[in-house]
Formats: structure tokens, sequence, C-alpha cells
């Protein structure tokens, strides 16, 4: 049987998505008996054939650009087609790290199941949902997947984004659970096998830099826009802010250093992503530290 591990990524998380493939290879007593493949969104045209254009997500009509930091979800569920709907897959977002050995996610016991995830607890407003963004696939039980079709089905709003990324147009005995340290939400602990920095808003490599992502703004009741009169809230920066967890910072930093010295990452790459505004600009400072 194949095994893969898909990361999929754009130009904004290149860095990151290199940086975390090698982390899954260092981190695995099995290195040699999986591969590791990067999803670029400049290398499915059928992405770019729908900048500016409308699709469905949620109650909404969005417009589809390729310049958002997530631009690359659709990919998550590209690999069984590219597998040829043959062994297993686990596909990942371009922010998270293996601190485990992802060769306990690929073999495990699926139980018959199709494909595996955890669930995002409720926040705020938001219930509970599957979280698409860590995900163990048995390819052959995924033939219905086709990630083009259902892209382009989002734009004649036949699909809706949001039940897609959330898994909601599967059958409930199709999808197993995961356990949360197998998709651990900005939380790094001695049980954490795969960390993602999932609040966009501090990811360690993106600090001061300019927000690059779409922020949504949902419409408030209007006892909320009452008590917002009599107490405003403090603006959100237009700007990353820190991540609160300075040992996550250490952990990207720790994992690019050794990229740099191994010459899987360039120093010239890193300038690169750091004039680009992909990567913030003491990157090269926090390697030096990280690697004394």
């Amino acid at each position: 049987m194949q095994y893969r591990v898909f990361i999929q990524t754009n130009d904004e998380q290149y860095l990151g998505a290199l940086v975390a493939a090698y982390a899954l290879k260092r981190n695995s007593r099995h290195a040699e008996r999986f591969e590791v493949e990067l999803l670029h969104y400049n290398d499915f045209p059928w992405l770019h054939a729908r900048e500016g254009q409308k699709f469905l997500r949620g109650l909404e009509h969005r417009v589809w650009k390729r310049d958002d930091l997530q631009s690359f979800t659709p990919l998550r569920f590209a690999p069984p087609k590219l597998m040829n709907y043959d062994g297993r897959s686990v596909v990942i977002d371009p922010d998270c790290f293996a601190v485990g050995d992802v060769w306990d996610l690929l073999s495990r016991d699926m139980q018959g199941k199709s494909v595996m995830c955890r669930i995002r607890p409720p926040l705020k407003e938001m219930p509970a949902y599957r979280a698409s963004s860590v995900m163990l696939m048995e390819n052959a039980k995924l033939t219905h997947w086709d990630a083009e079709r259902t892209f382009n089905d989002l734009f004649a709003f036949k699909v809706d984004y949001l039940k897609w990324i959330k898994l909601e147009y599967e059958p409930d005995e199709a999808v197993g659970l995961l356990e949360n340290e197998w998709n651990d939400f900005d939380h790094l602990g001695p049980n954490t096998k795969i960390l993602h920095t999932t609040y966009r808003r501090t990811q360690p490599w993106k600090t001061g830099l300019p927000i690059d992502f779409t922020v949504r703004v949902k419409p408030k009741s209007v006892l909320k826009q009452l008590k917002n009169l009599i107490a405003p809230k403090r603006a959100k920066s237009d700007t990353y802010d820190p991540h609160p967890d300075p040992n996550q910072e250490r952990l990207f930093f720790g994992l690019l250093a050794e990229c740099l010295e191994k010459g899987l990452v360039t120093e010239d790459l890193v300038r690169r992503e750091m004039s680009a505004n992909h990567v913030r600009h003491d990157a090269l400072e926090l390697c030096s530290r990280a690697a004394a």
C-alpha cells in the first residue's frame, strides 16, 4: 500500500509548508515509508480560472481571490484522486507542524471509516464542526471525491463551501473521529502530535506583517450594536499579533533553522519571503537565536 502526506499551500504560506514537510519526516521513526507532497495553488489551473467569480459560502456569495491567505483550501479534497483512489493519504494545512510521528496516524486502524478528522469545538456563535484541516483518508472509499468538480459546483451555487470543508456532505457513518492531539489548535502540550497554528492573526512567522487574509464581518444583532455603542470594543490591529505561546514561536523557528542548516531552505528564499511580506522581517535573526 502507498502512503503519502499532502500539504496544501500558496505563495503566502509556502515557507510554512516547507517547514511542515520537514517536520513530518524529522519526527517520524518510519520516514522512509511515506512520501510528502506539496499541493501548491499555482499548479492547479482550475483554481486560477475562477478568479473574481462569486461562489456560495454559507448565506452569502463571496468572490474567489487567489491572494487570500487560504486560497488553497479546496485542495484538501484532491489527494484521493491524485493517488488514483489507492492507498492512504493524510492532508494538512501549511500551518500544521508534526511534533509526533505521523506514521502512527497513517497506519492506524480506521475501523472501516472513509475519512477521519477531529471536531472543532464551538466558538462564540459558531457551533462545533468537523475540522478538515487535518484528515486521514482511505482513498479507495472516496471515489466520489473530485476536488475540481466540486470546486466548480461552488460557482454554480450547487455546493456550499462551508458545508464542503466541514464534511457535511459525507454520511455520518463514513466519518471517524481523531483524537484532538492530531490537530491541536494553537496548543502545544506533552500529548500534541500535530500542532496547528490555526488562529491566523497570531501565526508565529507573520508577527508584525500587514494582515493578508479576508476578515469575515458577521452582522451584529441589535442588542450587540447597542452594547457596542455604550462600550465600544477596541479595534483589532491591521497587523499580525505575536503568538501568545512563545514555545510555539520557538518551535517554528527552531525547525526553520534546521531547514537552513541542512540546505532544505536557502537564506535567499527566506529573504525573498521577507521582502514579499510573507514572513516576518526578523525571521533570520530568530533562526540564529534558535540555532545558538
